[in-house]
């Protein structure tokens, strides 16, 4: 892909609560969401997550497909209370391994705050070291001057300027997700001005970076984005209050197990890639199952639409054990459509996959698992 970056000879009109604005300014830093926004919201400090341990708690299960044979092409968004924005689990050392790797390999082509979404970056910083230590009080500390992670022994200073490091860097060192900011210029378009995407498998932040957010599903050639999602999105992000969060899944099919980059589709250094050098059907033990996790909120001081993105990678074999599961993802892949099979390399993989998924089901319903039951069970996205 060909790096769009628009020029930024404007700055951008953040958000402003009226705590932070002289009323005989709010006009001009208030944009037409200013009337839904002007209510000051302070993200609630969320009580911890029930159990948790960096020891023994799982990973979330999430199984966000559908069985056919339409595939429905939404944003899928679902609302979740405050204290919901952030999961960790036993995986955290891995990924926060993982990432400090590629923050010191890769550093800016993996990590970027343009100047104009500085402010919105160092706002995230803050809420999640407001957040973290509420929600894994076993894992997070809240310091006069930021936050320290018990578990590795890092302490991070967010008050003392200038940071040691980009503050998107030290937000993605903290939680497992990838981050994203959209930030809105003046017009009103959003875009891509702040990330930490170190692990998101098929796309670059460099390939990204200071697109808007129409750009970025264009680039990527999301299928079906104009005729059923773009108008929607771009409503959605307009009407985005502070005080509501959202959700969201999606899932791919990878033929190596890079949890960071997946190799198949080509070197991440090299301009272009895709699904055309990826070997085609590959034995089973090389199918992974990979899922995302999203949240979306938007940050009360300056306005940003933050992303989080967090990736669940698992062998399809290891999947395929559970009850139901592999009758379901047999249906969905079945229901894409061409232009969704070629998106997501149908082609590559998916004779030998669902000849697997579909001996796997027959075994499941030999051995008496009752169809119809499946709603008792497990409900979307499990």
């Amino acid at each position: 892909m060909t790096r769009n970056t628009p020029s930024y000879t404007q700055p951008l009109k953040l958000y402003r609560t009226p705590l932070l604005t002289h009323p005989s300014k709010q006009s001009e830093n208030i944009s037409t969401l200013s009337a839904e926004k002007q209510e000051p919201f302070k993200t609630p400090v969320p009580s911890p997550y029930p159990g948790w341990s960096i020891e023994n708690t799982k990973p979330l299960p999430y199984r966000a497909f559908r069985y056919g044979p339409k595939y429905n092409v939404t944003m899928g968004l679902r609302s979740i209370q405050p204290e919901e924005w952030i999961e960790l689990d036993n995986q955290f050392p891995k990924y926060h391994a993982e990432k400090a790797a590629r923050i010191a390999e890769r550093g800016p082509k993996c990590v970027a705050t343009h100047p104009d979404a500085y402010p919105a970056a160092m706002e995230l910083l803050q809420e999640l070291a407001d957040y973290l230590p509420g929600r894994y009080p076993t894992l997070f500390k809240r310091t006069a001057v930021g936050i320290d992670n018990i578990w590795s022994g890092e302490s991070f200073n967010i008050v003392e300027t200038p940071l040691k490091e980009d503050p998107m860097a030290i937000c993605a060192r903290l939680v497992q997700d990838d981050l994203a900011l959209m930030i809105e210029k003046p017009d009103g378009q959003y875009y891509l001005l702040a990330g930490a995407v170190l692990l998101a498998g098929f796309w670059r932040l460099s390939d990204k970076y200071g697109m808007s957010l129409a750009d970025i599903h264009y680039s990527g050639d999301v299928p079906h984005f104009k005729e059923k999602l773009e108008t929607g999105m771009m409503k959605f992000f307009k009407r985005l209050r502070c005080e509501t969060f959202y959700t969201r899944n999606n899932y791919f099919i990878q033929v190596d197990d890079a949890l960071a980059w997946s190799w198949s589709i080509g070197s991440e250094d090299e301009p272009t890639v895709s699904w055309a050098t990826a070997e085609k059907d590959k034995p089973i033990n090389n199918h992974w199952f990979r899922s995302e996790r999203q949240s979306l909120r938007r940050l009360p001081k300056t306005g940003a639409v933050c992303f989080t993105i967090r990736t669940y990678f698992l062998p399809v074999t290891d999947m395929a054990s559970e009850d139901y599961v592999p009758g379901r993802l047999a249906s969905a892949v079945r229901s894409w459509d061409g232009h969704v099979s070629v998106y997501k390399g149908k082609e590559k993989y998916g004779n030998v996959l669902l000849d697997y998924l579909d001996k796997e089901h027959e075994k499941q319903v030999s051995s008496g698992l009752q169809l119809d039951k499946e709603d008792e069970v497990r409900k979307y996205p499990w």
